[in-house]
């Protein structure tokens, strides 16, 4: 166990790592983060914000002689980065997740070697691939890049071969071609998983997208209880394959006749369950510290609760009305300390809690409504 008091070192410094930073204060920790960029959402909290490439493995490794333990905020850490920090400390999840995760052709490999239910996918390396590719599944299909894709960037839905080779030329790079799947609703699912194979999950969430980035999440998810059953069985036989220690969220598809297929994998906390923080007794900060501390898991209690993003559009015609939105009761803002609102942008979030997550839904997007309103 790594007890309260010790300092936990974080590989990103953004709005994850912040919340990660405030969880962890309160519960005594020190925080010090590593990142390439200085005034970070994580290093304004944090007692030490070190600004360095991850590729300086000299300053990787006197982080790694800093602090007690890594963790991370973000998936794109390089593998080496990891292995020169992880001489010092535990770095929690390790490399083997990181890796997997980093490339969507890896990712579903994985996933298919598994036995684990996916989409249908061919990787395309170049621009013969897509035509075999296009003809095994179909259009319209969804072209991938193959690494750091993320909030919609580096993919493109096509519907021709000519869409698709053009689309290959723009994107540039090692890519995916997914089969299209028109599903009924995206559910995602928190959990945590200690050293010792504990595991603990949170409530399905649903998860509603404006222009490929997370707009809406609602929870617990309205499934039946065998699809609720089912993605976590199956985010549960995923962290044990790939041996995570820490937070991993997984993102499904759910189809009418209640098929349920994997999108995604996040190692780390995931912007679906930022209304953990309200909405539960341990949020999924509290549980990614307490896997990677070593500290008891507990099955988090839940009460129903929405969460809607605040993007740098908000800022469009000027600073945003704070007050009227602090007149909602049951509303929780989070502001992520970012000095330049840029359209697209996460600038914050807001949470609602209610009877039903319908209702906080509805609660929490009136909120929000507020703040241009004037």
């Amino acid at each position: 166990m790594i007890p309260p008091g010790s300092t936990v070192g974080v590989f990103g410094s953004g709005q994850l790592g912040r919340m990660l930073a405030l969880s962890a204060k309160r519960m005594g920790y020190r925080v010090e983060v590593f990142s390439p960029d200085a005034g970070t959402p994580a290093g304004s909290v944090a007692d030490a914000e070190h600004v360095a490439a991850y590729t300086d493995l000299d300053a990787v490794t006197a982080f790694g002689k800093r602090v007690d333990v890594v963790t991370l905020e973000f998936e794109n850490v390089p593998v080496t980065a990891v292995e020169a920090a992880a001489i010092y400390a535990p770095v929690r999840p390790g490399w083997r997740v990181l890796y997997t995760a980093q490339n969507r052709l890896r990712e579903k490999t994985f996933l298919a070697q598994h036995g684990l239910p996916t989409l249908l996918f061919r990787p395309i390396r170049r621009p013969a691939d897509l035509e075999l590719a296009g003809r095994e599944l179909g259009y319209p299909a969804v072209l991938k890049t193959a690494g750091f894709g993320y909030d919609g960037k580096g993919q493109r839905v096509v519907r021709t071969l000519g869409e698709a080779k053009a689309a290959f030329a723009e994107l540039s790079s090692e890519c995916v071609l997914e089969a299209f799947v028109d599903f009924a609703r995206e559910v995602s699912v928190v959990a945590a998983r200690g050293e010792n194979g504990s595991f603990i999950h949170f409530a399905p969430a649903e998860n509603r997208h404006a222009n490929h980035i997370l707009d809406v999440s609602l929870a617990p998810a309205e499934l039946p209880a065998a699809v609720a059953a089912r993605v976590v069985a199956l985010t549960r036989e995923i962290m044990a394959s790939l041996e995570v220690i820490g937070v991993l969220c997984v993102e499904f598809f759910v189809t009418e006749r209640g098929e349920v297929l994997v999108n995604e994998l996040a190692p780390r906390p995931h912007n679906s369950g930022h209304l953990t923080i309200e909405a539960c007794d341990v949020s999924q900060f509290e549980a990614q510290l307490r896997a990677v501390c070593g500290l008891p898991l507990i099955q988090p209690t839940q009460r129903p609760a929405a969460m809607v993003n605040l993007l740098g559009d908000v800022w469009a015609r000027g600073e945003p009305d704070w007050a009227s939105l602090l007149t909602e009761s049951e509303v929780a803002l989070h502001l992520y300390g970012k000095a330049e609102a840029r359209p697209g942008r996460k600038m914050g979030h807001v949470t609602a809690l209610a009877k039903t997550p319908q209702l906080a839904a509805e609660r929490a997007l009136r909120a929000r409504l507020k703040l241009t309103e004037a």
